[in-house]
């Protein structure tokens, strides 16, 4: 039921809820675990009946078989069209109405990761979310569920040459920051009131050396403690608030 290419599965109460309050014309139809009778079950089942979205109550060795044993689909999967946000960065970038606010993913393969920083990337208003084809995770379902929504509202996309991404943004008079541990500025010595587009990269590979070389600045995030670096995604959600703080 799955291998259609026009179609694929979603699951877990976060991303099914968002999906069906930002694209219910989307969702194709959704199966519930018959034994979830809380809240969280009935609100999904109100939803889907507003949106007129067929819902199945099943067995959960069917939700099983639909999406894997290892998945926490937390008894709800839903079968969805592909949600298309934007094909280019160049119409992202020219409907944007103030300073750009992007995020430059360097060797990110961790779907939790990804769902993470997406999910930070919509709170703080991030206009697109950009990773290189190689190396790096697409939009599973893994990374919708940690998501919580967020997979349905930020762009994010797939690039050819990230640093060539990055000298066409640079054309563009957005500035590329990437964050680093050997940074010379830390976050608070960046103007961030301009445009600007945070490059970041795993955690223990950290950023290629051509993707560093080709932004304009290097910024640390401060940190005392035994640990040497802090998860992508919690980076990324400090520079981002450091960059709302600034603007506000």
């Amino acid at each position: 039921m799955s291998g259609k290419g026009a179609e694929k599965l979603i699951y877990g109460f976060h991303a099914v809820l968002a999906r069906l309050r930002h694209d219910p014309g989307g969702v194709l139809d959704i199966y519930l675990d018959l034994t979830r009778r809380d809240a969280r079950a009935r609100d999904l089942v109100h939803q889907a009946k507003e949106a007129g979205v067929k819902l199945a109550q099943v067995e959960a060795d069917r939700l099983e078989r639909l999406v894997g044993k290892a998945a926490q689909h937390q008894g709800v999967v839903a079968r969805v069209r592909p949600v298309v946000l934007s094909h280019s960065l160049d119409d992202i970038l020219d409907a944007i109405q103030g300073p750009p606010l992007l995020v430059l993913l360097d060797g990110v393969t961790d779907p939790h990761n990804l769902g993470a920083i997406l999910r930070s990337a919509d709170a703080f208003g991030v206009h697109a979310v950009i990773a290189p084809k190689d190396n790096a995770v697409g939009l599973n379902a893994t990374v919708e569920k940690v998501a919580s929504g967020a997979a349905e509202t930020v762009p994010y996309l797939m690039v050819t040459n990230l640093a060539r991404t990055i000298e066409d943004l640079k054309e563009r008079n957005i500035w590329v920051i990437a964050a680093d541990m050997d940074g010379e500025q830390t976050l608070s010595g960046i103007d961030c009131t301009t445009g600007i587009a945070w490059v970041l990269g795993a955690e223990g590979t950290g950023i290629r050396r051509l993707v560093k070389q080709s932004c304009d600045q290097v910024a640390r995030i401060p940190i005392g403690g035994t640990v040497e670096s802090l998860n992508v995604s919690v980076s990324a959600a400090l520079c981002l608030y450091e960059t709302v703080r600034q603007r506000s």
